[in-house]
């Protein structure tokens, strides 16, 4: 008896298409993750959760052959869920920061660092939608219509989050120019 007998796992047969799905898609999925949260643990995180439950639910998905978009739908659902619980919880600190007395620490002396954090912090300052408008554009390189799609909204919406996000992307980073 091997170990996937004794454990009531599935045949390898029956997993290949998924294993097959995942080898195909894990890749570009942990890239945006990435790029939408700047955290590769908590990219592989939300990957691995946006595989489980597009996977899960695959026999119920009407077109089979857009699994990468429902995986990257998913992958954009899970980053806001994250970043609407990290904004409850920054809030909590801000406020015990505050009652505390306690002030920020010092960054880095590196230019390229420096630029590079600079950029993150910019990114990370926009809110969830234009974030991931701007990720989804000039990252995955999609079309404003099918991010229109991704983000359930109308392709004019799209060019508003990209034209307002880069400008607040500008101004955030030219703010403290050296």
């Amino acid at each position: 008896m091997t170990v996937g007998q004794a454990t009531g796992e599935r045949p390898a047969t029956e997993t290949g298409r998924l294993g097959e799905l995942y080898r195909e898609h894990a890749e570009p999925a942990l890239r945006l993750a990435y790029l939408l949260t700047g955290e590769r643990a908590l990219a592989e995180d939300l990957v691995q959760e946006a595989f489980v439950r597009v996977a899960g639910r695959f026999v119920h998905l009407r077109d089979p052959d857009a699994f990468a978009a429902y995986l990257r739908r998913a992958v954009v659902n899970l980053a806001n869920s994250h970043f609407r619980r990290r904004r409850v919880e920054r809030a909590y600190l801000t406020r015990a920061k505050t009652e505390a007395g306690v002030g920020a620490g010092a960054g880095s002396t590196d230019p390229m660092v420096e630029d590079r954090d600079r950029l993150w912090h910019a990114l990370g300052t926009l809110p969830d939608r234009q974030r991931a408008a701007i990720v989804l554009r000039y990252y995955e390189d999609l079309s404003e219509v099918r991010i229109a799609e991704l983000l359930q909204c109308r392709p004019g919406t799209v060019k508003s989050l990209l034209s307002r996000g880069l400008e607040a992307m500008r101004t955030e980073i030219g703010g403290d120019e050296r």
